[in-house]
């Protein structure tokens, strides 16, 4: 698949699609397929740490909210790196994509090797800082899982740097192995730690440090296969290159602020949310997990897009850039509208899993529902449109309009809708799909107007 990819790029000059029906599966379905392991163990975890007790539960989330923005943080990181290597491939210079894939990832390796000392040092501040006054059992449990799981951070940095480099190739089934094989065995080492050794919360934190270690080990070996176009050079006295680091970071850096404003916003609606009473908390965390299976599509479109239209941009063909846009979009519509009716049609067996009161039932299942129109509607628009923007090196423009419409949006309309207006829970979702609506209305603008096709990244 990867030096297919490459010929095809050759074969873009006499008018032929860059790729074909056949390369968008086997990129895009791994990629849905991982997105669902992921997910999925994340629902199965919880539901283990479930039986070491509330306080367990409390503290475990609270680590794994740091943990998420580190790995978005990562995952934009991969991004910047992916559109380099993508366009230089799509240039037909892979001497160049090649050595801008080991500058991500002996970047990535070292800023996550730093960042986990920074944790380990500052690891109190960040638990009372973040999370204000909880009490001694919380952060007990919440120690003990962060001190396990902080060590595994350099390994996220590298896995997400060359799970990233393989899709870059078009080869988006191994990262999907992987994940596949290291779900199976955190599951399971978890189970057989809590309910037979009794650990706890360290019973949690074991399992999910192995697995990242794991999957780390695994994808670093199969990079060192010269074979693959784009492959880790072995050697031990790597020179960083400023310019090619620097046109990373370009790409990078607004993904990667643009991703920390996410979970700083998400970060003060919880706290409005926790103001409206125990089953509006419920409510909100129960919805929040099962509509992540809604939008499972298009986080796992949002990957692949960008190794398509840097391949195009790279080529210098934006026409391409255009039309798989379009043609991508399309299909995402059609597997989010699939996704939608298969949550809804489970949604009554899942709540009685639950076990919620009638209340926090009932808000539940508003949200759900109401999640799933307004994604069929407006998400691709919102979220889909950006990954072309950045993809072609247009990464500010989507950070700045994203960053508006959190805090005039998300964030103030959420006060307004459910503090003034009386709306509650429900008000903070709305203002959501407002922020989704004003997104979707600009970046739609931004494509019509064809500037961002005035960008390139190399």
């Amino acid at each position: 698949m990867e030096k297919t990819a490459v010929l095809k790029v050759e074969k873009s000059e006499l008018g032929q699609r860059l790729f074909t029906n056949r390369d968008l599966s086997k990129l895009f379905i791994p990629l849905v397929v991982e997105q669902f392991l992921e997910y999925s163990v994340g629902l199965t975890a919880s539901i283990l740490v479930a039986h070491v007790g509330e306080a367990a539960v409390s503290g475990v989330s609270l680590v794994e909210f740091v943990m998420a923005l580190l790995i978005s943080v990562f995952a934009a990181l991969a991004t910047g790196g992916a559109v380099i290597a993508g366009q230089y491939l799509g240039n037909k210079q892979e001497k160049a994509a090649n050595k801008a894939a080991n500058q991500l990832v002996w970047f990535a390796g070292a800023l996550s090797v730093i960042i986990m000392v920074l944790i380990y040092l500052f690891r109190t501040a960040i638990l009372h800082g973040l999370f204000g006054q909880i009490s001694d059992e919380v952060y007990g449990h919440a120690r003990t899982y962060l001190l396990i799981v902080a060590a595994s951070i350099p390994f996220l940095g590298l896995y997400n740097a060359i799970a990233a480099i393989f899709r870059t190739m078009g080869n988006s089934k191994l990262p999907m192995k992987i994940m596949l094989l290291m779900n199976i065995v955190n599951v399971a080492i978890t189970a057989l730690l809590i309910f037979g050794f009794h650990l706890g919360t360290a019973g949690v934190a074991i399992p999910t440090l192995v697995s990242r270690v794991g999957a780390a080990l695994l994808i670093i070996a199969f990079a060192f296969n010269k074979e693959n176009v784009l492959y880790l050079e072995k050697t031990l006295r790597f020179k960083f290159d400023g310019s090619m680091i620097n046109r990373i970071l370009k790409i990078g850096v607004p993904s990667g602020f643009e991703n920390g404003m996410f979970y700083f916003g998400r970060l003060i609606i919880l706290s409005l949310v926790s103001t409206f009473g125990t089953a509006a908390i419920a409510a909100n965390s129960v919805g929040g997990t099962i509509i992540m299976f809604e939008v499972l599509p298009g986080m796992a479109v949002g990957l692949g897009l960008t190794v398509v239209i840097s391949r195009c941009v790279g080529s210098g063909d934006y026409e391409q850039a255009r039309y798989y846009t379009k043609k991508i979009t399309g299909a995402l519509y059609v597997a989010q509208i699939i996704s939608s009716a298969i949550v809804l049609v489970l949604l009554p067996m899942i709540l009685n899993i639950y076990a919620l009161s009638a209340e926090a039932t009932q808000w539940t299942t508003e949200i759900v529902w109401g999640h799933a129109i307004m994604m069929i509607l407006i998400w691709p628009l919102a979220y889909t449109l950006p990954v072309t923007f950045r993809a072609a090196g247009d990464a500010k423009f989507p950070m700045i309009v994203s960053i508006f419409c959190m805090i005039f949006c998300r964030i103030f309309l959420a006060y307004v809708f459910g503090v003034y207006l009386n709306m509650g829970m429900i008000g903070t979702w709305l203002a959501m799909f407002v922020d989704w609506i004003v997104k979707a209305i600009i970046f739609v603008w931004r494509y019509f107007s064809g500037k961002w096709t005035a960008f390139r990244a190399i």
